[in-house]
């Protein structure tokens, strides 16, 4: 859309977790918001873009595995016995031991679009497939990752990329399982990832951080050599304590759980986001709090897998930072994961509006939304914290006439997108204060997704 000097006029935008009206907003030439003016005069509006609909900031996903997109739908029969996270991950396996950086590039475009249109304008790709399928390094090591840069680039979505640490099966384990070897790798060879993402993007919406896989899947030495290579403003990422097994083991090497043994082994702070964090203790949390690290929840993928429910009402009566991510993407909307966050607290409670009374806020909505909001920039290592001076220019337009609001007031909107299905829609999204899904996009993107889903699956 034309802009006058990256100026537009919103109606109405949420600003510091309330409803403005009126709204200036202009856009600097870094992509950064340079002004914000609620209550402007008729004079100021003119010249600028006007949106038809109320404004919200995108928010980050803070947790992804792109090619799991390709078994979401396709891991929900048993065949008796037992089913749980392991049995999953088996089947996980085989889209990951097979998929190519060509298949990986369709599926990871045609993902990051759905996530665009369902407002969220920043992913963090934790990544671990990092060699062919034998299992033998590529000629670049940065294949995989670079259709993963690539994708993000064709749609337009920001992207963190998290090339990620994997080096033994298990705890008690000093070698990868035959069916792991794709996700081999050293501390160099992933910082040398996040590096060379970095030098080769430039500038633009594409930086990187580093993630360990768990710790069952590094050594402590290897844990301290990352961490102390990541610089100052690299976001760190970990799955942890996503399940009870998980805490067991580690319990049975270590003699405490995986949050302590953590904080034994390096000096967690700021930069740390630990993914799930579902069965950690009231002092792990407490730690985690006083270090200022974030926990990354991904309500959807964690009630599909069957990992537990996180203690969502004390963690935000500590003022915890978090946000939230779609991870095995078996949904792809920012609203649908705050809905499942909220009520998997009132269902295990027996309470309602569990977020708003532990946060202190009237409103459930606000709470969950300017939580993950504040978390994403944390997660995703930039400044992406809504519609602020300094803050990078990405913001959604809701559609006005999604069936959902039809007659909602304006100042319980939010409560609506979040509460209210199906799901409101969004007519524009901007990142960097650039419209992005441009006309027919997302029908370029089908076709090589299907392609992609038929050689996997037949």
């Amino acid at each position: 859309m034309a802009v006058d000097g990256g100026r537009f006029y919103a109606p109405t935008a949420w600003i510091g977790g309330g409803w403005a009206r009126d709204v200036l907003l202009t856009v600097g030439p870094d992509g950064c918001w340079s002004a914000i003016h609620p209550n402007a005069p008729v004079a100021q509006q003119q010249g600028a873009a006007r949106l038809e609909g109320p404004v919200l900031p995108g928010l980050v996903n803070g947790h992804s595995h792109a090619f799991q997109r390709a078994i979401a739908g396709l891991t929900e029969r048993s065949r008796g016995g037992e089913d749980d996270f392991w049995s999953w991950r088996d089947r996980m396996y085989s889209a990951a031991n097979r998929v190519t950086p060509e298949q990986l590039e369709a599926i990871a475009a045609f993902l990051y679009a759905e996530l665009l249109r369902a407002g969220y304008t920043h992913v963090c790709e934790f990544h671990y497939l990092h060699n062919d399928p034998r299992g033998a390094p590529y000629a670049d090591p940065g294949e995989m990752a670079g259709a993963l840069v690539r994708a993000a680039r064709r749609v337009g979505i920001g992207l963190t990329l998290l090339p990620t640490l994997y080096m033994r099966s298990g705890f008690d384990s000093r070698t990868l399982r035959e069916d792991q070897r794709r996700f081999a790798s050293t501390p160099d060879s992933v910082l040398r990832i996040a590096h060379d993402t970095v030098r080769q993007a430039g500038a633009g919406s594409v930086t990187a951080g580093v993630a360990l896989h768990s710790l069952r899947a590094v050594d402590g030495s290897a844990l301290r050599e990352v961490a102390q290579a990541a610089g100052a403003g690299m976001p760190i990422h970990i799955h942890i304590a996503e399940q009870r097994r998980e805490v067991e083991d580690c319990i049975a090497l270590h003699g405490r759980g995986p949050v302590e043994w953590l904080f034994d082994q390096v000096e967690v702070d700021a930069r740390w986001n630990l993914v799930h964090a579902t069965h950690c203790t009231a002092a792990e949390r407490e730690g985690l709090r006083s270090r200022r690290a974030s926990i990354v929840l991904c309500p959807t993928t964690e009630a599909n897998l069957g990992d537990g429910i996180f203690d969502l009402p004390h963690w935000l009566g500590q003022s915890g930072r978090w946000s939230i991510g779609s991870d095995s993407h078996v949904a792809r909307s920012w609203q649908e994961e705050l809905r499942m966050l909220e009520y998997s607290q009132r269902l295990a409670l027996r309470q309602r509006n569990v977020a708003s009374r532990a946060a202190l806020c009237e409103s459930a909505a606000t709470a969950l939304f300017e939580g993950a909001l504040e978390g994403g920039s944390a997660a995703a290592g930039l400044a992406l914290g809504g519609l602020a001076q300094g803050q990078r220019a990405d913001f959604v337009v809701v559609d006005p006439d999604s069936a959902s609001l039809a007659g909602v007031p304006a100042d319980h909107l939010l409560d609506a997108l979040v509460f209210s299905s199906p799901d409101a829609r969004f007519a524009q999204v901007f990142v960097g204060g650039r419209q992005v899904l441009a006309d027919g996009q997302e029908r370029a993107l089908l076709e090589p997704m299907r392609n992609a889903m038929r050689a996997l699956w037949g």
